[in-house]
């Protein structure tokens, strides 16, 4: 049986929505979090400022705009306790719900990965929904909707949490359970209720949603064809709106054609284009007439606005659908690698990992290299790696020293390494709130780009707890190498710690390849879904 002790994980992008969940979270007579993550997904703005919460440990990690699983990985990843509680930031919590929700831990078998709360979406009593209002309501059908999921810790571990190739909330739920599912854990449905409102929108969100097109593709690449029946995820309208475009085109281009052909075959042409041009105008209003059925009749509240957006948005929603969905298959045409990828750069930290800690270096003659630094770089070049060095250098805010002696200490450094791809550094100060100074992710994010790879795709080797959680915000992978100056919490929070440089080092070359989990067929899992015990 679980114990109660939880974690709460939000990503949020600073929607008024956030402030009413911790109310209603702070509101709970039962078991509060212990710890409590948001993760600001903002590309910019100023720092979310949380309420003062009765919870333990309370954080904010910025993430700066890379998607809600990133940001879910950044949470999950900066706390220790046993299970981490997923919540979005535009659901609240009804009175009962913490205690329900320990009831549902406790229930849980040591094999469980994840426990899904009950989704309530409240709809309007004095007029049928519109169309996203009942969208929304798919909700409370969904599998495995991290609108409120609980998932072990061990579990997002031994998966490495989210995927984030998946840039949306959109799929990434469904992914994590179906690689659960196959690495042999069970998932389960608790009794724990949790209240979903339907969010403003404007007039063009079903069209945005069909971005979501190009994400099917790479769940089809990383779970084969029958993906949507082994992760219980309802078929699209996608086929209907392929063969409502695929008549467009063909009655443009018939019409096209027939302009420039001799009578004869422009009568041919002509009743193709008719033919073609008639199916597309059918399934067009076959697709409108879905969609307002259900919605509110004329002379009910809202109801020329919905006419309205069905009307433009069943026009252009075919179209979009299938560019999103060809968008997609040009991205993973040649397939995708199971997650996470292998590792394509290694970072360093310069001083306490490189190189000897000379606090506020500015002169190239004190340069002293950590004895195994030179091997350790000559194996990750030897692998094929990139190589970058992101370092704090406050001493430059501070006065201390100028950014020309910086250079030219790194340049006696990368001298005396035998050159490495890249050097970012932060030249502010504790206080200057920058997006660049570790522990924010900014250098790593800058360093990913100038090497050409993905934030995942990076592992960053550092001394102290700075370095880590940088690289937990940023997505990268971290390797504590601990020194003097090393904190025990520090050693004790780090996800990856090795005795040395070295060893550091090799941690990274071995994540070159893909990762290796036990996989079983889903027609093995017996149970996917439980009622509580």
């Amino acid at each position: 049986m679980s114990g109660e002790s939880y974690a709460v994980v939000i990503p949020s992008i600073g929607r008024p929505s956030l402030f009413r969940l911790l109310e209603t979270l702070a509101g709970q007579d039962g078991p509060l979090p212990v710890e409590l993550v948001v993760a600001d997904d903002r590309r910019a703005g100023d720092r979310l400022r949380l309420p003062a919460l009765a919870i333990e440990r309370v954080r904010v990690v910025r993430t700066q705009g890379r998607g809600p699983a990133a940001a879910r990985n950044a949470g999950w990843r900066s706390v220790t306790s046993p299970w981490v509680v997923f919540l979005d930031d535009d659901v609240e919590l009804p009175d009962g719900w913490a205690h329900a929700l320990t009831d549902d831990l406790r229930a849980t078998a040591s094999d469980v990965a994840g426990n899904q709360a009950r989704l309530r979406v409240p709809l309007p009593t004095h007029r049928p929904p519109t169309d996203w209002e009942r969208g929304t309501a798919g909700l409370q059908d969904a599998a495995w909707a991290t609108a409120d999921m609980a998932y072990r810790r061990e579990a997002l571990e031994q998966l490495q949490g989210f995927d984030e190739r998946f840039p949306r909330a959109y799929r990434e739920d469904a992914d994590l359970a179906l690689r659960a599912l196959r690495a042999g854990w069970r998932l389960t449905r608790g009794e724990r209720v949790t209240v979903h409102p339907v969010r403003p929108a404007d007039d063009l969100v079903s069209l945005r949603v069909q971005r979501g097109n190009a994400d099917d593709v790479l769940m089809r690449a990383l779970h084969g064809p029958d993906w949507r029946t082994d992760g219980d995820v309802p078929r699209g309208a996608f086929p209907r709106h392929l063969a409502t475009v695929a008549a467009l085109l063909s009655a443009t281009a018939s019409v096209i054609r027939g302009a420039h052909a001799p009578r004869k075959p422009r009568r041919a042409r002509s009743r193709v284009a008719l033919l073609a041009g008639s199916a597309w105008a059918l399934l067009t209003a076959d697709f409108l007439r879905r969609r307002l059925q259900p919605g509110p009749r004329p002379g009910a509240e809202g109801w020329a606005g919905e006419y309205r957006r069905m009307l433009v948005t069943s026009l252009v929603i075919p179209p979009a659908a299938v560019v999103h969905r060809i968008r997609g298959t040009w991205r993973w045409r040649h397939g995708a690698v199971a997650w996470p990828p292998p590792i394509r750069a290694v970072l360093f930290d310069r001083d306490g990992t490189l190189v000897h800690d000379e606090p506020y270096n500015g002169d190239p003659a004190k340069v002293r290299l950590v004895p195994e630094a030179r091997a350790a770089l000559d194996a990750v070049r030897a692998a094929g790696l990139r190589t970058a060095v992101v370092s704090n250098q406050s001493g430059i805010a501070r006065g201390l020293i100028t950014p020309d002696q910086v250079h030219a200490v790194n340049d006696e450094i990368d001298r005396q390494l035998g050159g490495l791809d890249t050097w970012q550094y932060c030249p502010h100060g504790p206080n200057d709130r920058c997006d660049c100074r570790k522990p924010e992710a900014g250098m790593i994010l800058s360093a990913a780009k100038a090497l050409g790879v993905e934030p995942y795709e990076c592992l960053v080797i550092g001394d102290i707890g700075a370095d880590v959680e940088a690289a937990v915000s940023a997505g990268a992978r971290a390797v504590l190498v601990p020194t003097a100056v090393t904190r025990q919490d520090e050693i004790e929070t780090a996800p990856r710690v090795a005795a040395d440089l070295t060893e550091a080092v090799q941690i990274a070359i071995r994540a070159t390849g893909p990762p290796v989990l036990p996989v079983i067929e889903l027609a093995e899992v017996t149970e996917v879904t439980e009622a509580r015990p």
